[in-house]
Parts: C-alpha cells; structure tokens; sequence
C-alpha cells in the first residue's frame, strides 16, 4: 500500500509527542516523515521532503499556521493542510476555508478526531490520484486525444524539431503510418476579400478547408492532412516521382472547389518530391517558401516549387541529409549514439553516387552544423579543428568519403568531450558563483533561491538541481550554515548581544536565530559564547 507523507508542526514538543503516538499513522495509510517546531522550519522542510499532508497549529512563533498554509498553497497546489487552534475564533476558522485547508479543528484533539481527519484527507488524495492514473480513464482520453496528439507528431516531424529512430518510435506509438518510397508536402490557405474584415479567413475558413481536402482527397490518393495555425498542411505518400502529377492535379483541383464550395480563394504550395521522413522538414520549407510568392504571382492556384524555383540536382542532394541525429548525439548522447549517429550518417551518403560539387556542398553544410555547435558554447574552432581551423575552402579536397568518416569520429569525439567538460565546468562555476553571492549577501534578511537565481540569470528548478548536487545540501540549508558560521564568529571575538548578533548575519527574529543555532549546536548562542570563554580561560 502507498503511504502518503505528513508533517507536523507545532511549537509545543509534548503536543508534538502526542500526536506522533495518538494514532497508528501506517494502518491509516499514512508515513509520518517530520516534525516541525514552527512554520518558517516546516516550509523549509516541505522543500526537501515530498510532503502530501501538513498538520499545523495556528499559533506559533516566526511564522504561524496560516501563514504557512497561504506559502504551502501558493508553492505546492496539492498538498493537503490540516490547520488545528485552540482559539474558538470564527476570524480564524473563516481564513483557512479562504486558503482551502481540508480541515480546521480545535484543541483538544482526540486520537477519534485524528483518525477521522486523515481517513478523510487519505479518501481525498486517493481520489485525486487515481483520477490521474486510473487506466481505464486513461485509455479512453487517450483514444480521444490521438488524434489530436497525431497531428502534433506531424507537425513536430514537418517542423524540424523530431527526426530519426525517435519519430520513428513515436509515429510508431501513436500508430501513424507514413511509409512510402516517397513525399511531398502542400501547404494551403484559404482567404475572403473582405475589406472590414481581413482576419475573418485566418479564424473561419481553415476548418471547412481541412474538411474539404480531406473529403476530396480520401481514396484518391494516399495523405495525412492537418490544420496549423492558418494553414491547412498535407503530407503525401507517393509511389514514385512520376506520381507528383496527381499530387498537381488534385490541388489545382481542390483550389478551383474553394471558389465554388467555401466562396473563398485557395492558394495550394507545393513542395520537390523527398525519399525519407527525416526530409520532409525540407519539403514543408520548400512550400512554405513557394507560398511566399502568393503576394506576387497571385492566389487561388498552385504554387510548386520547382516550376518557381528550378533547383539542381546538387542543391535536391544536399537537402535529402539530415544532420540533426548527429548534432544531437554529439550534443547529448555518448560514445556509442555518437558512433551509430556518424555511421547511419555515412551510410546514407554512400547510397547514392557524389559528385566532386555535390560533395563540396554536403562538406561545406556539415562543417557549418559543427561550427553552430562551437559558437553555442563559445569555443574557439581550433579546440575541435586544430591546425586546420578557417582553411576549409580547399581541406575537402584533400579528404575522400571514405576518409570523412574518420576525420568525423575524430572531429566529433573531440567535440563530444569539451562539451562533457563545459558544461561540467560551467555547473561548478554556476555553483561557486552562488556560493559567493551567497557569502556576500548572507546578510540581507530577504536573500531568498529566487533573487539568487534571478542574479545568476537561471531557473529556480535548474538551480535547485544543480546546487544539491554539487554542494550536497540545499540552498536553505547553506545559507543557513553560512550565516551560523558567522553567528559564531562574532560570538568569538565580539561583545554584541544576541539581538545584534542575529540582525548581522540575517535573522530579523532573534528568537528565530537562537532556534536554529541551538538546532544545530545543541546549545543558545549565549550558552555557547560562555563555553568559548570558558575553554579560552582553561587554555591561558
């Protein structure tokens, strides 16, 4: 059985002793993992533990219960709190409904109250949670968002932003099948003249549009269609080139059905034919760039690429190689992706036959995804290119294919291995720029992760991460550390009361200082100031 985790606070030790045996926490469903003296403690606790359920009485020095309650909530959306007083105030009753605690009791409180308290609370939690994993529901908003989630995948592949085994796996997963010899890519858009209305194609005509190609184009010939933002995009699955001859016909088709059916004028671009999914990225590039020429060449036509912009067979050769699955690999993955990432790399060059200025083109356009790599983390080209850095114009002359894949397991092993130790560097420097920040600002009472994070120009999330593993503990944590070791400094070699000791190193509550400093040492600041002066006396 899954427990849920509590804590409680409450500033009274013997109340907190009390409910600790009242009740039978695991036979409830329930682990209890802390015990907090007051609300400024517990709030630090709940940052570290993974906390469901927090207990808490209302009246407590540093920070009290309903304090806690607003900063649990705004922090933690989910997580349950129990507020408990022994003040029959209806002001205070009235409050922790407003800040949507499960339960407000009054004290004393019974072992029966308790147990009552968290059977309810476990019965709220377990609903909610198995909202989110209840598999039949899932299965259903599943089947119900596939569709939907389909049309994303695409659109991530068209895009650029997914490519390789992976849109592979996941065209597999959500069950798309986009197998074919070859591709092409249309984009189509559909516009009303309507002068005091110019948007109203944007907002009204895109859905009828997709209706409309899909109802046309269904058992004609073989597509997956999709509608993104304005436009309505459609993805071919072709036999052969020969067969971009219906691809033309059925567009110039459905163009001249928008001037009849949605009374609107339909613009269709279509893109070169490609042979693999990874290069349907290029194609939906090729129709939106023919789609730019709408302004000129007029609409309600086609657009095709190639009767716009003729390209060769040298610039159709380049645009079929995707170098994504290698940047990636030598980005993110190890020695083994990067050398199956460099070796599918190679394979779908040696497929076809090079020529001399083919080959030129495909160097120039690898060489210009390394250098991207170098400048996103400002390296200097000689670290990965050594003596051969900036004399590019004629080194591809002198490296066959066959060696490329050599000079590419070299080039990108080098790579791989200064990005390892930048960004191993870069997280120690991001630490001891904040362990510094914080040794200089220990002081100010406000200094909190967020101002910390916003100086160092970095997420909350990120940092959080980062800093416990490096440092071992948490920000609280070392900022706490930092301030006690200079409480006890001035202990040592000033007079300064304890008020004015506390004010020094942060704490605008004296007695919240002298908490955590007998947390940690066991003993008050004063106490502990007295023992140094007994030791120093001891040792003259």
């Amino acid at each position: 059985m899954e427990l849920y985790n509590v804590l409680l606070v409450d500033d009274e030790a013997d109340v907190l002793l009390a409910m600790k045996k009242k009740i039978n926490w695991e036979a409830l469903g329930f682990c209890l993992a802390g015990t907090a003296e007051n609300g400024q403690e517990a709030l630090e606790m709940t940052e570290q533990l993974h906390i469901d359920v927090v207990m808490t009485d209302i009246k407590m020095p540093y920070m009290d219960g309903l304090t806690l309650c607003r900063r649990l909530k705004e922090n933690y959306r989910n997580m349950k709190v129990i507020i408990y007083s022994g003040f029959d105030d209806f002001e205070f009753a009235r409050e922790a409904v407003h800040l949507e605690a499960e339960e407000y009791l009054l004290k004393p409180i019974s072992a029966k109250d308790m147990q009552e308290v968290f059977a309810r609370v476990k019965n709220k939690l377990d609903q909610e949670y198995n909202e989110y994993r209840n598999l039949s529901r899932l299965s259903e908003y599943y089947r119900k968002s596939l569709p939907v989630m389909r049309e994303q995948l695409v659109m991530g592949i068209l895009e650029g932003h997914l490519s390789g085994e992976r849109a592979k796996a996941m065209m597999e997963t959500y069950e798309i099948e986009l197998d074919a010899p070859f591709y092409a890519v249309s984009m189509l858009y559909a516009e009303e003249d309507i002068k005091d209305d110019a948007d109203r194609a944007a907002r009204f005509l895109t859905l009828p549009l997709k209706d409309m190609v899909q109802d046309y184009l269904r058992d004609k010939i073989r597509f997956f269609s999709t509608s993104f933002l304005d436009r309505v995009i459609v993805v071919f699955l072709l036999d052969s080139p020969e067969s971009m001859e219906q691809v033309l016909y059925h567009m110039d088709q459905i163009c001249k059905m928008g001037f009849r059916v949605l009374k609107a004028s339909v613009t269709a671009a279509v893109s070169q034919v490609c042979t693999q999914t990874d290069a349907l990225h290029t194609a939906y590039e090729e129709a939106a760039g023919a789609m730019e020429y709408k302004t000129i060449l007029g609409s309600g036509q086609v657009l095709y690429i190639n009767d716009i912009e003729p390209c060769s067979r040298e610039a159709d050769f380049a645009g079929e190689y995707d170098f994504r699955e290698l940047v990636r690999a030598v980005k993110l993955g190890d020695r083994t992706e990067t050398d199956t990432a460099i070796s599918h790399f190679m394979k779908s060059i040696r497929k076809d036959t090079i020529s001399p200025g083919q080959y030129q083109l495909l160097f120039m356009e690898l060489l210009s995804e390394l250098m991207k790599i170098i400048r996103a983390y400002k390296l200097q080209p000689g670290q990965i290119f050594g003596e051969h850095a900036g004399s590019w114009q004629e080194f591809y002359k002198y490296i066959s294919v066959d060696e490329l894949e050599n000079w590419l397991q070299e080039i990108c092993t080098k790579l791989r291995h200064t990005l390892h130790h930048e960004r191993r560097d870069s997280t120690a420097r991001l630490t001891e720029q904040a362990k510094a920040y914080i040794r200089e600002h220990y002081k100010e009472n406000d200094l909190s992760a967020d101002s910390l994070c916003r100086h160092l120009n970095v997420s909350a999330a990120y940092f959080s991460t980062i800093f416990k593993r490096e440092v071992g503990m948490s920000f609280v944590a070392y900022l706490t550390q930092v301030r006690l070791e200079h409480a006890v400094e001035l202990l040592r070699t000033t007079e300064d009361k304890t008020y004015i000791i506390a004010a020094q190193v942060g704490y605008t509550e004296p007695n919240y200082f002298s908490y955590v400093f007998k947390k940690q040492y066991g003993i008050s600041p004063s106490r502990y100031r007295a023992n140094m002066v007994y030791q120093e006396q001891k040792t003259e």
